[in-house]
């Protein structure tokens, strides 16, 4: 019951743009993809995802929970992605974002009783009504978490979401993050520049370019 990558590879234009990539992880694990810019750590986050550009050609095999993914388009594999962006809608309300990533079939109350729970866990009670303009780069790291957490993924994919935080945000974000995806118990990919974001005791994967 993990993510698992084997052999997974990526082509442009024939060329492939890094070494095959095998990596097993489990629930509530994150593991680390690290490497230079430009060598396809984001490009590997979306081939998991589903969201890979049509330029490129994944080879190799995902799996979710021992179902192929590479069969399934991307909303039907219910992986979640946190970004370096918080990408929270700017017309709408704290609460009315979180809400956003709730099944719609969850009646308002259930759904009202799930965002207070939630913003209580982040330290953010009381913030249903707040602008997302209003909020502290921290904040929104903690809300956009908490939105893509609310969607109930089966996993989930981190693209550098702590490089725009100052260090000591990063200290706090950290943490917060990680524990909330072990409380969830769901597998994590994590891709950073930053050797501090790594996770104690999680695999590292330093992506490389193939040779040859």
């Amino acid at each position: 019951m993990s993510l698992e990558l084997e052999k997974v590879s990526i082509l442009k234009q024939g060329s492939t743009i890094f070494d095959p990539v095998n990596l097993v992880i489990k629930p509530g694990e994150i593991a680390t993809i690290m490497g230079p810019s430009r060598c396809g750590k984001s490009t590997l986050l979306s081939a998991v995802s589903g969201s890979l550009d049509a330029v490129f050609t994944l080879k190799g095999s995902i799996f979710l929970y021992g179902r192929d993914m590479l069969t399934l388009p991307m909303e039907k594999r219910n992986i979640g992605i946190l970004f370096q962006d918080d990408l929270l809608f700017p017309h709408m309300d704290i609460g009315s974002n979180l809400a956003f990533a709730i099944k719609e079939k969850t009646s308002r109350a259930q759904r009202n009783t799930l965002i207070d729970k939630a913003l209580k866990t982040a330290g953010l009670k009381g913030f249903e009504k707040r602008d997302p303009s209003s909020l502290s780069g921290g904040q929104k790291a903690r809300i956009s978490l908490l939105r893509s957490l609310l969607a109930k993924p089966s996993a989930l994919l981190l693209d550098e979401p702590f490089s725009k935080l100052d260090q000591t945000l990063k200290a706090k974000i950290r943490p917060f993050v990680f524990s909330q995806i072990k409380k969830m118990n769901i597998p994590a990919l994590l891709v950073t520049h930053d050797p501090m974001d790594c996770p104690e005791g999680g695999v590292i994967l330093n992506l490389n370019k193939e040779k040859g």
